[in-house]
């Protein structure tokens, strides 16, 4: 038999086979006068073998000892084949459970699940951009601060999803969205009053209960991010909030 005619056979394809060849659970057949393999009914039993084996889900390091040295290994592989069935059989649940989690929440499934119900609270309310925005951010400081961190941060979100608060974040966020180089030096004093009252609460009793993290790249981070999504009026805006709300952690 050639390639074609031993893969066609035991149903691989040529590929295949020249990877059996590669990692060595298959030897290299003699070739004819004119260069190509030729296999023999041993060739495909062993062939028929490792598709058995692969089936299973043991891998082609692991199966020279089964297929070479009569299974002396068979029971240890066997039981670690098991666990790590049972473990991605349980990765697996826990995935499903996540994605029925987040069918029910309002908004898109790249967000953390723990963060996904309260920032579907604004949405609708916000532009598409400031949206993306808050989306963007939401799941840059989820990673920054860990699953050590989450627990607070949720808490901090739960705080600003509160049905007093929105309609107080929707308005100074649309007055946001608006500011640039034609707003007024008053206007522009004014915004940063109403952020500044509007957010202090909830950024003092954020900062009351913080646990110890290391986020000495957050703020560069998130100014990297800011200087490529908002113009200089906003950006100098958001500085002197910062400021007022005592540093980098507001």
């Amino acid at each position: 038999m050639n390639s074609s005619e031993l893969a066609r056979r035991a149903g691989v394809t040529v590929r295949a086979l020249r990877h059996y060849h590669q990692v060595g659970v298959l030897d290299e057949p003699p070739r004819t006068s004119n260069g190509y393999r030729q296999y023999g009914v041993h060739d495909l039993i062993r062939v028929l073998r490792i598709r058995r084996l692969a089936a299973l889900g043991i891998t082609l390091e692991d199966m020279p000892n089964l297929l070479d040295e009569h299974g002396a290994d068979t029971p240890a592989m066997l039981d670690r084949l098991d666990a790590e069935l049972a473990a991605q059989i349980d990765r697996l649940t826990a995935q499903r459970a996540l994605i029925a989690q987040l069918r029910d929440l309002p908004t898109t499934p790249d967000l953390p699940p723990e963060l996904a119900a309260f920032m579907g609270t604004l949405s609708g309310h916000l532009s598409p951009e400031l949206e993306q925005m808050d989306r963007d951010q939401t799941v840059l400081l989820a990673h920054l601060v860990g699953e050590e961190g989450m627990p607070h941060l949720v808490g901090y979100y739960e705080q600003l999803s509160d049905p007093e608060l929105v309609p107080q974040i929707v308005a100074i966020t649309a007055e946001f969205h608006r500011l640039s180089d034609e707003t007024s030096e008053a206007d522009f004093v004014s915004f940063v009053e109403k952020f500044v009252e509007t957010f202090a609460q909830v950024v003092s009793s954020l900062r009351a209960d913080a646990p110890e993290l290391d986020l000495s790249d957050a703020a560069g981070l998130f100014d990297e991010y800011s200087e490529s999504m908002l113009n200089e009026t906003q950006q100098r805006a958001m500085a002197i909030v910062g400021e007022r709300l005592d540093g980098p952690a507001a």
